[in-house]
């Protein structure tokens, strides 16, 4: 009697679209993929060129590219492999950007399902680099270091602009016409187990997104209390209550099963189930094969750093860090989560939105920037062109190069764009390893891992560690399916699927001892660069922390002025 052979399917949400992608349980095979654009604004993200930091997305677009996805990635397993059969398929795992949540009815539906909200900006999904709400962060933050100073020691020390309650909160000011609909604020990687399992009260709550983005952690009793959230607006309380009656799980348990309408609409068996869901990052580390002494860089348009460490051990406050919360990665480990806002971001800026029409390329300009020596090019640059998440967290720092001359050229500046994100991501593994967090080998995965093998080549240089890229293209979606072989009961858990689903690592960028050095030096520049535009404190800098803010403040004068 032959095996039956079983599969899980990974759903990641990602910036600019919706991925499925179908593997073999016992080996980690991928039978196929298949990626749909979001249809709706500018790459899927909904602007507004009156208001620079809004990013929001389409909640039906989610559910519209879910389906063909799915469906087409179900085609593709067919034609790649004649003994595949959508009825094999026994679980399903979920990953989104993160912080994006939208507010819900007491159906669990979109308001933008509502006639009356439906192009409303409000009641859109809230992307996580929006940063419309940096006021209402910075308020979070003192009212807690005032009231609740151990909420900020889980997250570094600064509540951010792209998170769940500051966003909550500028809706309650901005838009009390949809808070007055708002049920329930819900992330993301929540809702979509939610819509697919029909949990339309009072939905799972990710570990994931609960304890990195929405200040919950079990020391104080789950989500902020009821009085901090009031002391900030009444309707955060109200919520409050609300999204806590949901329970709060890690990922290898089921948020529920697939319900009938999703499962007619995508072709697959009812009541197989879903997983939890988590932040595409950490599905991303955990496709990577992550464990303890082992960083994860999730590396496309913005940096997510990940590390985890055994529950058992004690955890030092790191300040910087955007997040440390337990199991929010793995389960039985403490997460912590760093990153850049700008990464991949950073070089389509340049390329596209500076030099769009010049004939330059990414593949044009790597190669020409492949050919300049460290610190030949005279360039320094700061990568905060979408601010900082890590370690200064300050959503309002912008970009600066420094070292321009009339002989500079494209490709110059391309090279120190890149050099400026990899001397960012020494500014983090600096830290934690002052804070005695220990981290033994990096592994990298993410478009830009995939691509670009001169910038893998610079980062090993500039953090003067071996760099390895992961062997799957996709490892979020594989975080996600390696989920749901768990939820399914064919591993019997997270450490178990890691070892059987995933490959070993493709590439190894080692560093080159003469270059190391270079950049030893260049980074002590960029660190002194560093503290002098990103701390405002007397002893940060040369009395330019807040050069960057006033001229944001012109900026933003000048735009109401033409309204």
């Amino acid at each position: 009697m032959s095996k039956t052979t079983n599969y899980t399917l990974g759903l990641d949400y990602g910036t600019a679209s919706v991925r499925a992608l179908i593997v073999r349980c016992e080996d980690g095979e991928s039978l196929s993929e298949a990626t749909i654009p979001y249809p709706s604004g500018d790459d899927g993200v909904i602007l507004d060129g009156h208001q620079p930091d809004l990013a929001r997305q389409s909640p039906s677009d989610y559910l519209s590219c879910l389906s063909l996805a799915v469906q087409q990635a179900i085609q593709d397993a067919k034609e790649n492999d004649a003994g595949f059969s959508p009825m094999g398929i026994v679980g399903i795992g979920v990953d989104t950007t993160g912080s994006t949540p939208l507010p819900i009815d007491e159906q669990g539906n979109s308001l933008t399902e509502h006639e009356a909200l439906k192009d409303h900006v409000g009641a859109q999904a809230w992307l996580w680099k929006d940063h419309t709400a940096a006021a209402e962060a910075q308020e979070i933050t003192q009212r807690a270091s005032e009231q609740e100073p151990a909420y900020l020691e889980k997250c570094g020390g600064a509540y951010s602009s792209e998170w769940f309650w500051s966003k909550l909160l500028k809706l309650a000011r901005e838009h009390p016409e949809v808070m007055e609909k708002t049920y329930d604020w819900v992330e993301l990687c929540d809702w979509i187990p939610a819509i697919l399992t029909g949990c339309d009260k009072h939905p799972v709550r990710s570990k994931c997104a609960a304890g990195h983005k929405g200040l919950y952690h079990d020391a104080w009793g789950g989500f902020p209390s009821r009085a901090f959230l009031d002391s900030l607006h009444p309707s955060l309380a109200i919520l409050r209550d609300r999204i806590a009656k949901g329970p709060v799980q890690v990922i290898d348990q089921p948020a529920g099963k697939l319900n009938a309408p999703w499962a007619e609409r995508l072709g697959l068996r009812q009541g197989i189930p879903v997983a939890t869901g988590a932040l595409d990052a950490h599905m991303g580390a955990v496709g990577s094969g992550i464990k303890p002494g082992v960083m994860v860089k999730i590396m496309g348009t913005s940096t997510c750093d990940i590390v985890v460490a055994p529950l058992a051990d004690a955890l030092p406050y790191v300040p910087g860090l955007c997040g440390m919360a337990s199991e929010s990665v793995l389960p039985g480990c403490h997460g912590l989560e760093a990153g850049q806002s700008a990464v991949g971001d950073l070089f389509h800026w340049w390329t596209a939105s500076v030099l769009g029409g010049s004939g330059h390329s990414h593949a044009s300009l790597t190669q020409q920037a492949q050919e300049l020596k460290p610190g030949q090019s005279g360039l320094l640059a700061l990568d905060w062109n979408h601010g900082n998440r890590s370690l200064l967290c300050d959503p309002k720092l912008s970009g600066l190069i420094l070292g321009q001359t009339l002989h500079t050229r494209p490709h110059e500046i391309y090279r120190a764009l890149i050099e400026a994100t990899a001397f960012g991501a020494r500014m983090i593994t600096d830290q934690l390893h002052r804070h005695g967090v220990v981290i033994e080998s990096i592994l990298a995965c993410g478009g830009l891992a995939e691509k670009n093998p001169m910038l893998m080549q610079i980062y090993a240089d500039v953090l003067n560690k071996p760099v390895s890229c992961s062997a799957s293209e996709q490892t979020c979606a594989l975080g996600s399916a390696i989920a749901g072989s768990v939820v399914a009961g064919v591993h019997p858990d997270i450490a178990s699927a890691q070892q059987a689903m995933i490959r070993q690592n493709r590439t190894t960028f080692v560093p080159c001892p003469d270059s190391a050095q270079v950049y030893s030096s260049l980074f002590e520049l960029y660190r002194r660069l560093h503290d002098a535009f990103g701390k405002e404190s007397t002893g940060g800098g040369d009395g330019l922390g807040r050069l960057m803010k006033e001229l944001n403040q012109l900026r933003q004068q000048a735009v109401i002025a033409r309204l």
